[in-house]
């Protein structure tokens, strides 16, 4: 059933062709249609992530995508209707969702059709304004915390912790117990991951052998746990400070890929969704304050100088402002 009007038309960043950011301009495209198990949102926001870049490239697309093709695999917004089958959601809810298969057009757009499966009401505490930018790299840092599978109390290092994933893992960490050592980028990371909980907060760019002295100054037995959001030599150096038997855990994407060590097991790991992931999020995130950082939003007519930004350095995540 459909709430109040829902047009026939919308507004929509869109693309004919793979290229460059270029390629991606602002399009007037019917409003999707929604299947018995799917919900059509309202898009108030919508995350900008490189997945989104290798997907305008034409190397990540997701299954049964034709041009014009409109990226974007999360959002949130207001439902605007809902098929039968649907009964997690109602009309009018305040939802996001992490949306991977969308053959009917991703969130770069007013409205999208997605699977019932892929939405959750959005926790309160997180403006809907921002909370487009959180579904993918929230639901990954689960994953990402679930691949090191520590428990309370132990000590985790988390490398890139002020970007999307990162500051999300940061705060998803501390409320599972975990003592958190958050090497960040720049003095204005480490101002942001020490605002978010850290129990330790380093700057990655500074002298190695400073931050490897001060990592085994806090946990001097090891730290049980890396979370790898980059890799490279300084992550080489760092997982030095693992204990034996220590995990390291990245996700799939992270190049150079961190290599094997004597003693510590590698873990690669991808974002999942589903009701379960989504209600585990919701009630981590409803647990305490939860900031989704954002550096800078765009409105929907200026996607394309969006995935420009993207190939620069940043803070937290990228948005594009849509209804």
């Amino acid at each position: 059933m459909a709430a109040g009007d829902v047009p026939e038309r919308m507004q929509a960043a869109a693309l004919d062709e793979f290229g460059g950011p270029e390629v991606i301009t602002l399009r007037t495209l019917p409003v999707p249609q929604i299947a018995d198990d799917e919900v059509l949102l309202k898009v108030w926001s919508a995350g900008v992530g490189v997945w989104d870049a290798l997907e305008r490239e034409g190397t990540l697309v997701p299954e049964g995508s034709t041009f014009p093709i409109v990226p974007g695999s999360e959002a949130a917004g207001t439902v605007a209707a809902v098929g039968p089958q649907v009964t997690n959601v109602a009309v009018g809810d305040m939802v996001y969702v992490y949306g991977y298969t969308r053959p009917k057009g991703g969130f770069y757009a007013q409205y999208a059709a997605t699977k019932a499966e892929y939405v959750a009401k959005l926790p309160a505490g997180v403006p809907v304004q921002h909370a487009g930018a959180m579904p993918t790299d929230a639901l990954t840092a689960l994953s990402g915390l679930d691949a090191l599978g520590l428990s309370a109390g132990s000590w985790v290092l988390i490398f890139g912790a002020s970007g999307g994933q990162g500051h999300l893992a940061v705060q998803l960490a501390k409320r599972q117990g975990l003592r958190v050592i958050a090497v960040a980028s720049r003095a204005e990371g480490v101002a942001l991951v020490t605002r978010l909980g850290a129990d330790v907060s380093l700057d990655g760019r500074g002298e190695v052998t400073e931050v490897l002295a001060r990592i085994r100054e806090a946990a001097p037995d090891g730290v049980d746990g890396v979370l790898a959001m980059a890799g490279g030599p300084t992550l080489d150096r760092l997982a030095e400070t693992l204990r034996d038997g220590g995990v390291l855990a990245y996700p799939h994407g992270v190049q150079p890929e961190p290599g094997e060590r004597p003693g510590v097991t590698v873990r690669a790991y991808d974002g999942e969704t589903g009701p379960r992931q989504l209600q585990r999020l919701n009630e981590l995130i409803e647990a305490a304050p939860f900031e989704v950082h954002v550096a800078e939003a765009f409105p929907l007519g200026r996607a394309a100088e969006a995935h420009r930004r993207l190939q620069t350095s940043y803070l937290g995540r990228l948005l594009l402002t849509v209804n």
